[in-house]
């Protein structure tokens, strides 16, 4: 049996639907960390879905650490929903668990957010890093600033 033009015209707008559909599902956000002064420790990178939290440790939505190679190293939030939502990375050098600050409070290893916000005069706010994230695969860029 063969089909008519308007039947074709539906299958195609269903695989059109269905494709779009698979796009909108939960994903994954690759971050690509670069701008690393060495290549010792790892990078640690937390994903925040609200100002509420933004930049605490243990406030994040998700944390994820990846390995530094060739002063680069890249952390991956899988599975996530759309959404918007911001990235505070830094580069834990001797492996430390959160990042240390020093005089009035600017961190002692490098550091860095979604959007590469300027933080000369304090640390961005949420909405100064955030991204929207409608599902499927995105990449992001950070660089670290020390």
């Amino acid at each position: 049996m063969r089909s008519t033009p308007l039947q074709c015209a539906a299958i195609a707008a269903t695989m059109i639907a269905s494709i779009a559909a698979a796009n909108a599902q939960p994903g994954k956000v690759g971050v690509t960390i670069t701008g690393l002064r060495s290549s010792d420790g790892v990078v640690r990178c937390g994903l925040y879905a609200s100002a509420d939290g933004f930049r605490q440790p243990g406030r994040e939505m998700r944390g994820a650490s990846a390995p530094i190679r060739g002063q680069s190293a890249t952390c991956v939030f899988s599975n996530l929903p759309a959404g918007t939502y911001a990235v505070a990375v830094f580069h834990a050098e001797r492996n430390e668990a959160r990042i240390e600050t020093g005089a009035f409070g600017k961190p002692k290893q490098g550091y860095g957010f979604s959007n590469n916000p300027s933080s000369g005069f304090g640390p961005p706010s949420f909405s100064a890093a955030a991204f929207d994230y409608r599902g499927g695969n995105q990449a992001l860029q950070v660089s670290l600033q020390y």
